[in-house]
């Protein structure tokens, strides 16, 4: 059904005996606010937005769509969006953001739409904290992506914390997905993303994590061609409990970045340590040796509340953005002088852009023998390149600026990706290992054979 105002009224008609919330379709006052992704370089022009305010709306929801013949897409935040939902029933979740904590079990009972801020807001009275992302990310794509976060080296991915969903599957029906129920399709959502249903409800562990000893720390950008090398030799050596990052980045024009940075390139190392600031200090010293003084930043013990902005800084406003991810087992030296001379002093490198390598590894690399499809856990590092597109004008410089990095980085590369940083539809396989895809191949030929879920990172049926 290609004609919009007749796939409009289908939808609506379809929907009105069962949906309890507000319907907005083209023409209506809310219409083009909430049919907008965060990730602003998707444009989606759908029939219908729907929005949710309990899981009989999203079985509702998935039933008027069939009904109606229109795709159907779900969204919370849309920082995972990769595909239009052009013509079809848009599901908003964002409502439905409940979360109750069981301090006792250590787990948390979770809704489709909350952040991750609802998440760690509801378990920090309990000492409790999430395998959580930034928190404005929605948890829920976040956990079923895969999920790496700042405690994922000392806990595992997100997805390894999934004890069970309540899942609204092709056919409108809720089902239970967990070890005991249904494990098959317990196992796809561990890392298989929205492909075999909506996760209208689902339950993760939490784990005793109060403080941290957290922050970022700016250095002049010309100890990045010492200071990088250095990095990749050091961070394999560090214990789980710590997380870092080191990023080439070249700061937005404007605000909210204070004056003297604007528009300046540097190199941050972002920390994040499941423990007390002298043991932080130790294990970060011979970094610090190289890296020199810092011109801006701090690394403070604080409560794990408070992390994520002091770790990455205030959350972004939605943005058009264009980013590639590598993995690597080592980065050599070739690769080095690529993202230095990418990135580096006196590069050409785009306003509000980073290269930004990430050290993986840990509990990552050792799951349970019931581990779900996660990308490659073998992996150590990463690295992401990634510049905003502020104008139509900006959108070729900006990728062939990334584009022309992730070229001379390739021959080092393992080819592998991992779905949530991948803004790609086009290459979702290549988040998976053969083996997983064929899997989940085989999980979707059961759970949804005719590819209902479809708009989204997708897992075509075998």
């Amino acid at each position: 059904m290609t004609d919009r105002p007749q796939a409009s009224e289908a939808v609506a008609r379809a929907l009105r005996p069962a949906f309890a919330g507000a319907v907005h379709l083209p023409g209506d006052e809310a219409y083009d606010t909430e049919r907008l992704a965060w990730m602003r370089a998707v444009e989606s022009c759908p029939a219908a937005v729907a929005m949710a305010t309990g899981t009989e709306d999203i079985q509702a929801a998935v039933r008027a769509a069939r009904e109606a013949g229109v795709p159907f897409a779900l969204q919370g935040t849309g920082h995972g969006a990769v595909h239009p939902s052009d013509g079809g029933l848009l599901l908003r979740t964002s409502a439905l953001n409940a979360v109750t904590v069981a301090p006792a079990s250590r787990t948390a009972v979770v809704q489709a739409g909350a952040l991750w801020s609802d998440v760690i807001a509801a378990a920090a009275p309990f000492g409790l904290a999430p395998l959580s992302g930034t928190p404005m990310v929605g948890a829920a794509g976040f956990t079923l992506g895969g999920g790496i976060g700042w405690l994922s080296r000392e806990f595992g991915y997100a997805a390894d914390s999934l004890v069970s969903a309540e899942v609204v599957g092709a056919d409108g029906q809720l089902r239970i997905a967990s070890a005991a129920e249904n494990p098959d399709l317990y196992w796809a959502l561990r890392g298989g993303s929205g492909n075999f249903g909506v996760a209208a409800e689902f339950t993760v562990r939490l784990y005793p994590v109060a403080t941290v000893y957290a922050g970022h720390l700016l250095f002049d950008l010309d100890r990045a061609p010492e200071g990088v090398p250095h990095y990749l030799e050091w961070a394999p050596q560090q214990p789980g409990q710590l997380s870092t990052a080191l990023l080439m980045m070249r700061m937005p024009p404007g605000p909210p970045v204070p004056e003297p940075f604007r528009g300046k390139q540097f190199l941050c190392l972002r920390v994040c340590f499941d423990g007390s600031a002298t043991e932080g200090e130790r294990l970060l010293k011979p970094l610090f040796d190289t890296l020199d003084a810092p011109v801006a930043g701090a690394l403070t013990e604080m409560p794990f509340a408070q992390a994520g902005p002091a770790i990455a800084g205030p959350p972004p406003p939605p943005m058009v953005a264009h980013q590639v991810i590598d993995l690597f087992h080592t980065v050599p030296q070739a690769g080095v002088d690529a993202m230095v001379a990418a990135a580096g002093t006196g590069s050409a490198a785009p306003p509000m852009s980073t290269v930004e390598i990430r050290h993986w590894s840990g509990a990552m690399a050792t799951p349970g023998p019931d581990a779900g499809p996660v990308g490659h856990r073998d992996v150590p590092f990463s690295v992401i390149t990634t510049a905003m597109i502020p104008a139509p004008a900006m959108a070729a410089p900006v990728r062939e600026w990334a584009d022309g990095l992730h070229a001379r980085l390739e021959p080092f590369a393992t080819g592998g990706t991992f779905l949530n940083f991948l803004t790609d539809g086009s290459k979702t396989r290549t988040a998976y290992t053969e083996a997983n895809w064929s899997r989940l191949q085989e999980a979707k030929r059961t759970w949804d054979p005719e590819n209902f879920f479809r708009v989204n990172h997708n897992i075509p049926p075998r």
